[in-house]
C-alpha cells in the first residue's frame, strides 16, 4: 500500500522542505499551493527520489476548491494516509492598526484553511479506519506583539489538532501539530522588510532569546512531521510540538 500525503502551502519554503522529506521517507505527495505552476521545483524534487506528485491549485479558504484539489490528488494519487496543513500568511500590524481585512484574511488561510482541509481529508481516513493529521501552529499562539491575528489563528488551530484527535482517535487517526519558533523563510524576510530592518538584523535579535543559540530551518520542522507520520509516533495524538530551539508552552 503506497502511503500517500497532501501538503498545503509546499510550492516553497517549510512547505517544500516538508514534502521533499516526507517522499524521502517513501510518501508520494500532492503539493498544493495557490499557483500550480510555484510548486513544479518541489514536485520535481520529490520525483528525483524516486516518488511520485502531482502539482495542485488550491484556495483553501474556498470549500469547492479545496473539495476539487483533493478528488484532483486522491483521484491520482490513491487515499491520503496524511493531511499536512502547512500553508499560512501573517499580516503583522499593532492591534489598534490592524485593518478587519488583515484579521480576516489571516485567520481564514491559517483557521478556515486547516479545518476545510480536514473536513475534506478526514472521511476518507475514517473509512480507510488509518491516518494523520499534522497542523503547523507557531510558538506565536502563546502571544506575539504586533500579531494578535496571527497568535489567534494558531492558538485556535491548537484547539483545533486537540479536538480532532478526540474525534478521530477511534478510527486510528492522529492529530497533533508542530509549533514552529523562528525560522528564516519568505515570510520572516517579508516581516523583516516591513519592519525596516534586514533579516540578518532580525534574526541576530531572535536568536538572543533561543537558548540553542541558532534559528532554526526549515528541516528542523520537516523532520518533525515527519515523526508524527511515523509509525513509531502511532501512540501520540493531540500534542503540540514546539519546534523552537529551547522550552515553550
Amino acid at each position: 500500500m503506497n502511503n500517500v500525503a497532501l501538503v498545503t502551502g509546499a510550492a516553497r519554503g517549510i512547505g517544500a522542505q516538508i514534502a521533499i522529506r516526507l517522499a524521502q521517507d517513501g510518501f508520494d505527495i500532492a503539493i498544493l499551493d495557490l499557483d500550480r505552476n510555484a510548486c513544479v521545483d518541489t514536485a520535481d524534487a520529490v520525483r528525483a527520489l524516486g516518488r511520485s506528485a502531482i502539482e495542485v491549485s488550491v484556495d483553501i479558504t474556498d470549500e469547492k476548491s479545496v473539495e476539487d484539489a483533493v478528488s484532483l490528488a486522491i483521484a491520482h494519487l490513491g487515499t491520503p494516509f496524511l493531511l499536512v496543513n502547512n500553508a499560512g500568511i501573517m499580516r503583522s500590524r499593532m492591534v489598534h492598526k490592524m485593518t478587519f481585512d488583515d484579521w480576516e484574511q489571516v485567520m481564514a488561510v491559517n483557521v478556515r484553511g486547516s479545518f476545510l482541509m480536514c473536513r475534506a481529508v478526514v472521511p476518507f481516513m475514517r473509512k480507510a479506519k488509518r491516518g494523520r493529521i499534522v497542523n503547523l501552529s507557531s510558538t506565536g499562539a502563546l502571544g506575539l506583539l504586533g500579531s494578535a491575528n496571527y497568535a489567534s489563528a494558531k492558538a485556535a488551530v491548537q484547539a483545533l489538532t486537540k479536538s480532532l484527535a478526540l474525534e478521530l482517535g477511534p478510527f486510528n487517526v492522529t492529530v497533533n501539530a508542530v509549533a514552529p519558533g523562528f525560522v528564516v523563510t519568505e515570510m520572516t524576510r517579508t516581516m523583516a522588510e516591513k519592519a525596516g530592518v534586514s533579516i540578518q538584523a532580525m534574526e541576530a535579535e531572535m536568536i538572543k532569546d533561543i537558548p540553542l543559540g541558532r534559528s532554526g530551518r526549515p528541516d528542523d520542522i520537516a523532520h518533525a512531521v515527519s515523526f508524527f507520520a511515523d509509525e513509531r509516533s502511532s501512540y501520540i495524538s493531540g500534542q503540540i510540538l514546539y519546534v523552537a530551539g529551547g522550552p515553550k508552552g
